[in-house]
């Protein structure tokens, strides 16, 4: 079941998180996160308006993704960055696309026009899953990122939505 996030849901969303901050260089983060951190990151996309959505299946969260504000100034308004995290042991199972489906859907809802990612390279999966939802790939910038002791680059996928009139 795809569903909105909700507070008590942040220590299950905190554990998918860390184990990408303490073990990949898919997030660019270094420290986990606390359960009350993550909580108050879902009260802020909210308070935004945007969604943040979770998979849930028996009361075990899956996976979640959510969309956030792209830029503070105003005229980026009809903009977001989109992100998606799952178990890592439930990947490659359908899950992120259900996910993306739901949120994509939330966003045409909300007049979204332009949906940004941003995904630490190389990362195939992260790619194809983008691409899957009309993405292409709109700029790529080279060693910006530093972790586990090696220069790492971002690529930026974009898709601009057709709303109805």
């Amino acid at each position: 079941m795809i569903r909105q996030a909700r507070p008590d849901d942040a220590t299950q969303l905190a554990d998918i998180y860390n184990h990408y901050v303490l073990n990949t260089v898919i997030t660019f983060e270094e420290a986990p996160v606390l359960p009350v951190e993550m909580a108050a990151r879902i009260q802020s996309i909210e308070a935004h308006g945007l969604p943040w959505l979770v998979a849930e299946d028996n009361g075990m969260v899956q996976g979640f993704a959510y969309a956030n504000t792209w830029k503070a100034r105003p005229a980026y308004r009809h903009s977001v960055e989109i992100t998606i995290y799952l178990a890592p042991n439930l990947t490659t199972r359908g899950i992120g696309t259900n996910l993306y489906h739901a949120l994509f859907k939330a966003l045409r809802q909300l007049q979204v026009h332009a949906v940004v990612a941003c995904i630490a390279l190389p990362n195939a999966h992260s790619a194809a899953l983008h691409e899957k939802f009309g993405m292409k790939k709109a700029g790529h910038f080279s060693e910006v990122g530093y972790k586990f002791g090696r220069w790492l680059d971002v690529g930026y996928w974009q898709v601009n939505l057709k709303l109805d009139k």
